[in-house]
């Protein structure tokens, strides 16, 4: 068995585990710990806990220590200074004429790096703002390019539903989203009709695809020729979220049609 505890260095994204060596975590206390940017400050989402080594092989790293007071004041004054200092690359930014649109800065905890979150149409050689912003600083700088769906997440964008968008609430990862899936569900393929903030297709798109996929399995296609209990028809429209399909029957007397679930239809094939 290995013990663990679970880091999350901001909020909805990834876990990430760690040896607690033998220290009693609670969650919401904060943990200093090593990581690929340097040392780093973040919060116990799950607290000390035993798992089987077989299902969880990877190597994972101790933790530093327990976060003090004086830790949590460093936090802040390292957040005070990633303000100053996306100011100051944002103007040398404009002054070197980049196409490069600046999101966010923050300093590790240790403050050995600076690290600039930027967005961009093309590929940008930024060697010379490099040069130019360590020696400003005095620190290792690294300017990491992120896409539409990282930067709103990072600015905690309004969706049109009207709350905050769901990768800053909660989503951890992006799943592939497709104009298939709104065509499965029916909805209008006007692109900003099922676009979020980012400009991308909506992340909800995915939430109930499996569902609408599960449905269509059992309802026949539109067009299919179909007996019921009123007699023989076929399918005109199916409502996925109703499970319902939408028969026109076609007697020698009437026509008509008549919605029935998918026990109450035989295909004919």
């Amino acid at each position: 068995m290995k013990e663990i505890i679970g880091v999350r260095f901001k909020k909805a994204y990834k876990i990430y585990y760690f040896d607690p060596i033998r220290i009693e975590f609670e969650i919401g206390e904060k943990a200093i710990v090593n990581t690929v940017k340097g040392m780093e400050i973040g919060n116990v989402v799950i607290s000390n806990k035993m798992i089987d080594e077989e299902k969880f092989p990877m190597e994972i790293t101790e933790v530093l220590r327990k976060a003090t007071p004086e830790d949590l004041k460093i936090k802040q004054e390292n957040i005070e200074k990633a303000k100053e200092a996306l100011k100051i690359c944002d103007e040398k930014i404009k002054e070197k004429n980049l196409n490069m649109r600046l999101v966010d800065a923050e300093f590790t905890f240790d403050r050995n790096k600076v690290i600039f979150y930027f967005v961009s149409e093309e590929r940008v050689n930024f060697r010379e703002l490099v040069k130019e912003l360590a020696s400003i600083f005095k620190n290792r700088i690294e300017l990491r390019q992120i896409g539409v769906r990282d930067q709103a997440k990072m600015m905690g964008c309004m969706g049109k539903c009207g709350q905050v968008c769901c990768c800053t609430r909660f989503l951890k990862d992006f799943s592939p989203v497709s104009v298939k899936m709104a065509k499965d569900q029916n909805l209008t393929l006007n692109t900003s009709k099922i676009s979020g903030t980012c400009g991308r297709l909506m992340c909800c798109l995915n939430y109930e695809q499996e569902n609408y996929e599960e449905i269509s399995k059992l309802l026949p296609k539109v067009g299919d020729k179909v007996r019921t209990k009123d007699g023989i028809g076929y399918v005109v429209e199916n409502n996925i979220l109703n499970e319902q399909s939408k028969i026109r029957i076609i007697d020698e007397d009437e026509e008509f049609e008549e919605n029935y679930k998918p026990n109450e239809i035989e295909r004919i094939y």
